[in-house]
């Protein structure tokens, strides 16, 4: 049995911060103790740095199969250890679609042989495979996703009574992307006939506005009403979208939120710095927009933190709201992303560690992951703080894309080690990549 004792380190796990040595043995938390801490046959001395359980990212876009000349699940997943997650749950938008038991099956394959990480896949909602949404194994399966936006080709599915029909069906979770097609047509039409051919980036949030994404979002909580889906909707970018939700225990909301870290970042401002580097669907909205999205982290309104991280080629970076690629490889900084959010008071490093690693594991039910509890599997990053800042910039990522939207940025926290099942995945910047992880199991029969 191998063992490791990550000592004297401040843990921070359920609403608690305290200094603690956490004992590893093989892929399980063996014991958490504040005194007197056993020996290990590795112990990693810890002292002045913070423990966290492991990232649960909830919204990812791994791009493995068919558009591995971008990304694929070696490398995201590298990104993933980089970056403190040690559970993902990728989208079914690749090539082919993952709208099938077929293509589920192959993904899950696939991940054995090149995931660094834990894993599930979401099975695409179409109009031709409603019927299989029943049959999905809800202990084996993170959930089903659900396009109503217009970029998706053959997955958009917006129509009453299809949506009710799947609502009705779904024994697993739907996560939806909320935005109305019909709104955002119009909306191109009339900015192309304005500024005489594409527009520029600078009109992605006036488009794809927060018009479309309210009318999508109460569209898909009013159709559920009076079914028992649990709706879970992405990437929340407007304050209107918040008035929509309620508070209370994350166990018993039937709809939950998500916010991903360009929308808690970045504002319609750094369109004149960043272009579409920060070009993501839904579009980076105002400052007001920003703002609200950091209230309802810690006033109950959103419930998780997930990334949407989508990676592509700067080269298909190019271009206007037409042309160019909406999407951003986020994976290797959102925890730091998001204790720099701590340190300006938006909300506590107890916060970061709830909407990342706690409330992603109660919305999806996921067994034994998500705390840092005697018994649960040793999925783990470790932390540190400097005042002097760690620069960050596309020639150091770990992504296959090569860039990061915070090029040129400086984050006060670094992820210095993450443990997967106990395995340290990555430690001071450098990868094992000898074991893989493993599929996720979930409690909900």
């Amino acid at each position: 049995m191998s063992s490791t004792l990550i000592k004297d380190a401040t843990v921070i796990n359920e609403g608690r911060m305290q200094t603690a040595s956490v004992l590893i043995q093989d892929e399980v938390i063996a014991g958490i103790y504040t005194s007197n801490p056993p020996s290990a046959q590795t112990t990693i001395d810890a002292q002045g740095r913070y423990l966290l359980p492991g990232v649960i990212d909830d919204h990812v876009h791994f791009r493995d199969p068919g558009l591995t000349h971008k990304a694929d699940m070696e490398s995201e997943s590298l990104a993933a250890v980089a970056g403190g997650v040690t559970t993902v749950f990728d989208m079914p938008n690749c090539v082919p679609q993952t709208v099938t038991m077929q293509a589920l099956e192959d993904k899950f394959q696939t991940a054995a042989k090149k995931c660094l990480v834990n894993h599930s896949f979401y099975l695409g909602a179409t109009r031709n495979n409603l019927n299989l949404i029943e049959s999905l194994d809800p202990n084996c399966i993170c959930g089903v996703k659900l396009f109503m936006g217009s970029s998706t080709g053959g997955m958009l599915l917006d129509d009453p009574d299809s949506l009710k029909e799947l609502f009705r069906a779904a024994i697993v979770p739907v996560a939806v992307h909320c935005e109305e097609s019909s709104i955002i047509n119009a909306n191109m039409e009339r900015f192309t006939a304005q500024c005489g051919g594409e527009p520029p980036v600078q009109y992605h949030p006036l488009i794809r506005s927060e018009e479309a994404c309210y009318a999508s979002t109460s569209k898909a909580l009013h159709v559920a009403a009076g079914t028992n889906v649990h709706l879970h909707i992405l990437h929340i970018s407007t304050a209107r979208e918040l008035e929509l939700f309620g508070t209370g225990p994350i166990e018993s909301k039937q709809f939950t939120a998500e916010a991903c870290p360009a929308h808690l970042i970045f504002t319609d401002a750094d369109y004149s710095t960043k272009g579409t580097r920060i070009k993501c669907n839904p579009a980076v909205k105002t400052a007001a927009d920003r703002d609200a999205l950091r209230r309802a982290l810690t006033n109950g309104l959103i419930d998780v933190i997930g990334t949407d991280h989508a990676p592509h080629l700067l080269s298909e970076k190019q271009g206007g709201c037409k042309s160019a690629a909406s999407g951003m490889p986020v994976l290797p900084y959102s925890l730091p992303a998001m204790l720099e959010l701590a340190d300006q008071g938006v909300m506590s490093m107890t916060d970061v560690v709830r909407l990342m690693c706690h409330n992603p594991a109660l919305l999806f039910r996921i067994k034994d992951r998500g705390f840092i509890r005697k018994g649960y599997k040793a999925d783990l990053t470790l932390v540190s703080r400097n005042d002097q800042g760690y620069p960050l910039s596309d020639a150091h990522v770990p992504n296959k894309c090569g860039w990061t939207p915070f090029d040129g940025e400086r984050f006060s926290w670094k992820v210095c080690a993450t443990w997967v099942n106990g395995h340290a995945a990555f430690m001071n910047g450098k990868f094992d990549k000898t074991i893989k992880g493993k599929p996720v199991e979930f409690n909900r029969l």
